[in-house]
């Protein structure tokens, strides 16, 4: 008997990623494509569609799942509130728009939730069945997964740590607009942001972790400020939430972990000594493999929609 594969899409502000993922959480083929810049949402899931369109006739008959930048309403699928990454994405019916676009139904989620899911599938957490995943990138995010189902929590933004309070912050603002919190420090955006206070010089999260390995004193001081905050915060976390295990994942993930570990360690009470942070494993695939394990399980925090003649789109 063949084995069941099913299609997960990845909807991100600079690229849209659609996977045929088998019920072992492997990618069995993938379609890439950049999510547009013009034509706003309706653009975006025309791309989306179109990418899920193109696997749909390899996967069974059953829903899509949808990782997706944003809150998303755990009830309806629309985004409840989204940054300037996906401009007019906010309100987006996502779930009933790619039900009337495919002929099937979609589950959708959170991008990080969705990630989470798939790490606790077929990643670094597959062993674990409750666990906190911490996405680094350009900004910060999080995600609870309690006995192998995401928590989303009442209004669908459960896991922000990117909010959280952070000693030394107090003057820096973060993408949510406000000051203080962990994001305007530990994140790519946090540390264009330092690295440019220490030297005048101003370049990408990416660059600034380059030039730390390349022995630039400046940037490893800045790498090991937000990796200590980080790592201090993740401590805090794991004695609130009692997770089984910490993951690190985004792009900034590795750059930021050696002084996040080492903070992590000294802050983390005995009680949760046992709790290991590591590396996340599925790398640019996690939100894929999580919205396929999102259209497997109704109960894997997702909202839901099937195709109705009669909504527009």
């Amino acid at each position: 008997m063949s084995t069941p594969t099913v299609v997960g899409l990845d909807i991100g502000g600079t690229k849209t990623v659609a996977a045929l993922v088998g019920a072992d959480g492997s990618v069995r083929d993938r379609r890439r494509a950049p999510t547009p810049a013009r034509g706003g949402p309706r653009a975006v899931l025309d791309t989306a569609a179109r990418l899920a369109a193109e696997l749909l006739p390899a996967a069974g008959d059953g829903p899509v799942g949808v990782g997706t930048a944003g809150t998303v309403d755990p009830a309806t699928g629309t985004i409840r509130y989204a940054t300037d990454s996906l401009p007019g994405w906010a309100g987006t019916p996502v779930a009933d728009a790619l039900a009337d676009r495919l002929g099937r139904p979609v589950r959708v989620a959170n991008d990080v939730h969705a990630a989470a899911l798939g790490e606790s599938w077929a990643g670094a957490g597959r062993r674990d069945a409750d666990l906190l995943l911490v996405a680094v990138g350009t900004g910060l995010g999080g995600a609870l997964v309690r006995d192998g189902h995401v928590d989303t929590g009442a209004r669908g933004a459960a896991g922000a740590v990117a909010h959280l309070p952070a000693p030394g912050a107090e003057r820096l603002r973060c993408g949510c607009g406000r000051y203080g919190h962990l994001e305007a420090v530990a994140s790519g955006s946090g540390l264009a942001a330092a690295y440019a206070a220490e030297t005048g010089a101003h370049v990408d999260g990416r660059a600034v972790a380059q030039r730390a390995r390349g022995g630039d004193p400046a940037a490893e001081t800045v790498l090991a400020r937000a990796g200590a905050a980080l790592g201090r915060a993740l401590a805090g976390l794991v004695a609130l939430l009692d997770p089984a295990v910490v993951l690190l994942a985004g792009g900034a993930a590795e750059a930021l972990l050696p002084a996040a570990a080492a903070a992590y360690a000294a802050e983390l009470p005995p009680a949760w000594a046992d709790v290991p942070l590591r590396a996340a494993a599925l790398g640019g695939d996690a939100v894929a493999v999580g919205a396929a394990r999102l259209a497997l399980d109704p109960y894997d925090g997702g909202a839901a929609a099937s195709p109705r003649r009669e909504r527009p789109t």
